[in-house]
């Protein structure tokens, strides 16, 4: 399809409205946006499945904006097209309130599919997408009903493709063969410190094709180069695509074309004015986009309408054939849980054990499994050691895509990004499992997910220095801590199974961010107390397991995971000696602070002054619960080699110490 004159005034409206905003908000990247602009008119006017009048339709194309600086290129496209984005939108651009913000952040009622900025996250994401989607094709497609039948595109640019994450996901990629999968690199060889000539100099389509990727190379400012090369990518078949697009930073600046200066900041008044005269746009006025270019861009709601009509046909028709896969399907999509689905779930008596909650945790897993089909995962390379295997459903893989064990290799990064794809494209509940130490390799996209408020379910085990011979390069100190701080992430430090299976519950009932179950090497006791109130309790973050023996409460003992078993065994010894201690399980300080104010002074009274809490870990943060006349027990050195055993009563962890400790506080 040639391109005509009005094409090429589209393609311009995207360069000048970058320009405009970026100017406008004194802030911003226009200089990507302007250099692809071609790639995104051809791919959003020729390619793109999509309705902007449904940005939910479930067999739409999904677009990644990988490379999240260029976010005007999005935004432009979005409101350019008639999804709910205004022109006061994108003249609000980076401004308080506004719904432009300088990085795309996930609104899938404004069609934009996930949040993208740290370099390498947005390139993840597609990968997780394209293999939920082959998933949920394998799971719900049938002869003649291709309910789930679409392409996952990104636009990823030199500095996604430095980030280690990318390349852990490529990786996998091509490993899977996931052949639904089309990404544009923006190949214009400069990044902010200037020419990529200074840090990136290797032959990335050498390296893609090792991967095991379809590579092409096309001049990305040729709009029928584009076009082709989308066609013959979707006409291949096996392997991921990479299309290589060589353009020019700011392309159309007789000045700045080609410049870093371009990358991150406005190109000036004069430069904007300059631009516009070169590229022969008919007005120098701010915003300003001919009527018959908007309704150009206009015509995708009616292409996207009767595509999905089509689908919507098709679905009616398969909820005939297939009326038992149609409620299946619907359920899914809904994000509801099967009825009854908690009857599912093990309880534990105390001679079932001891044992570890990551072992728990599998013994969940599997009770789930038969009845939760949509609950898929893996682990990075650490199966056997976190307990997360689903046995009986195989692998996926190339050749087996309705597998639901997924085999992350060691990419713990890559897996944080897929995840977060995987979750936002629907219809299934993955879970990633590593120890707690290695969550520092995923915590972007963790943060990511967080901020999106999307579901992944993390499986942290070998959680403390008690994870012994290993040795301090695993065992994790500050960890606890540092993810307690991050917003909307829910942290959940199970004290035995009964709690562990708790933990399960709450995870799966989450809709609205992720949780991170954070589980033992070492085998603990199953405590009685446990068995009745661990469901409650950790739905509520904390809570009394065991009150004082004595007729009053002198000293309130709070305590998380392996630590909590240790300090029922302080708390008899303090009877001894008559002073009543209230043992108080916290599993969850987010789950407990997000409780009604009654009940947290049901578990910590203020009258009760003196308080002891009990973590192996960072102490930093517990003295918001201990206050100015409690104390912590934890660890502010990295750990040791030894059998835990040992580190258990090197570093104070024994009901003896722990007693002792609690008779000084008293006596302070």
């Amino acid at each position: 399809m040639p391109e005509t004159d009005l094409d090429q005034r589209c393609i311009n409206a995207l360069r000048v409205l970058a320009m405009d905003a970026v100017q406008k908000a004194n802030s911003g990247h226009p200089g990507m946006p302007m250099g692809m602009a071609d790639v995104a008119y051809t791919l959003w006017t020729r390619h793109l499945k999509h309705n902007p009048h449904n940005p939910e339709w479930p067999n739409r194309d999904r677009f990644v904006l990988s490379a999240g600086h260029g976010s005007m290129l999005l935004y432009s496209l979005l409101y350019l097209t008639g999804y709910p984005l205004k022109m006061k939108d994108l003249q609000e651009f980076r401004q308080w309130g506004s719904r432009t913000p300088g990085h795309p952040e996930y609104d899938i009622e404004l069609g934009i599919e996930t949040t993208t900025g740290p370099l390498g996250q947005g390139f993840g994401n597609g990968v997780g997408m394209a293999i939920a989607a082959k998933h949920m094709a394998a799971r719900f497609n049938r002869q003649s009903y291709p309910l789930f039948d679409h392409w996952v595109y990104a636009i990823v640019s030199d500095g996604d493709l430095m980030e280690g994450v990318s390349q852990e996901a490529a990786s996998l990629a091509g490993h899977l063969a996931l052949d639904n999968l089309i990404y544009f690199y923006d190949s214009n060889r400069i990044s902010i410190e200037g020419s990529t000539d200074l840090t990136f100099t290797e032959d990335v389509g050498a390296r893609f094709s090792a991967y095991g990727w379809d590579v092409q190379e096309i001049d990305g400012h040729d709009c029928d180069a584009v076009d082709a090369a989308i066609g013959a990518a979707k006409a291949a078949t096996g392997k991921p695509h990479l299309i290589i697009c060589h353009t020019h930073i700011a392309y159309g600046s007789p000045n700045m074309q080609g410049d870093a200066g371009a990358h991150g900041a406005p190109l000036g008044e004069e430069e904007v004015r300059a631009t516009k005269e070169a590229l022969g746009w008919p007005s120098m006025e701010p915003f300003w986009v001919p009527d018959d270019v908007i309704a150009n861009y206009r015509l995708a709601a009616p292409r996207g309408e009767r595509a999905e009509a089509i689908w919507r046909d098709m679905r009616t028709n398969y909820e005939h054939a297939h009326p038992e896969e149609a409620q299946e399907l619907a359920r899914v999509l809904a994000g509801a849980l099967p009825e009854n689905w908690q009857t599912a779930i093990p309880s534990f008596r105390p001679d079932n054990g001891p044992l570890a909650t990551r072992a728990a945790s599998g013994k969940v897993l599997t009770s789930l499994a038969p009845v939760i089909p949509e609950l898929i995962g893996g682990s990075a390379d650490l199966a056997p050691s976190t307990n997360t295997i689903l046995s009986g459903y195989g692998d996926f893989q190339a050749n087996r895509r309705e597998g639901r064990n997924f085999r992350f290799g060691v990419r713990e990064h890559g897996m944080g990004a897929i995840l977060n794809g995987m979750a936002l494209y629907g219809g299934i509940r993955p879970y990633g499992a590593t120890f707690l130490v290695f969550s520092d390799y995923m915590r972007p996209a963790v943060r990511l997910a967080a901020l999106m408020g999307v579901p992944p379910i993390y499986v942290w085990t070998h959680d403390s220095v008690f994870l012994g011979e290993d040795g301090p390069t695993h065992q994790p100190i500050e960890h606890l801590m540092s993810l307690r701080g991050v917003p909307n992430l829910t942290v959940i430090r199970p004290a035995d199974a009964n709690e562990t299976a708790a933990a399960w519950k709450v995870a799966l009932e989450r809709r609205d961010g992720p949780t991170a179950l954070v589980l033992t090497r070492q085998k603990l006791p199953i405590l009685p107390e446990t068995a009745k109130a661990a469901m409650e309790g950790v739905a509520r973050g904390a809570y009394i397991l065991s009150d004082s023996p004595l007729d009053r409460v002198d000293i309130i003992l709070i305590a998380t995971g392996s630590e909590v078993a240790v300090t029922l065994a302080a708390q008899k010894l303090l009877q001894d000696h008559r002073v009543g201690a209230r043992v108080v399980s916290m599993p969850s300080w987010s789950l407990f602070d997000q409780q009604p104010v009654f009940y947290k002074l049901s578990v910590l009274p203020d009258d009760v002054i003196r308080r002891l809490a009990i973590e192996a870990g960072s102490p930093i943060g517990w003295e918001r619960y201990v206050g100015s006349y409690g104390d912590v027990v934890g660890i502010q050195r990295f750990g040791a080699s030894a059998p835990y055993q040992r580190i258990q009563e090197a570093f104070g962890f024994t009901a003896e110490r722990i007693a002792e400790r609690a008779q000084q506080l008293m006596a302070e």
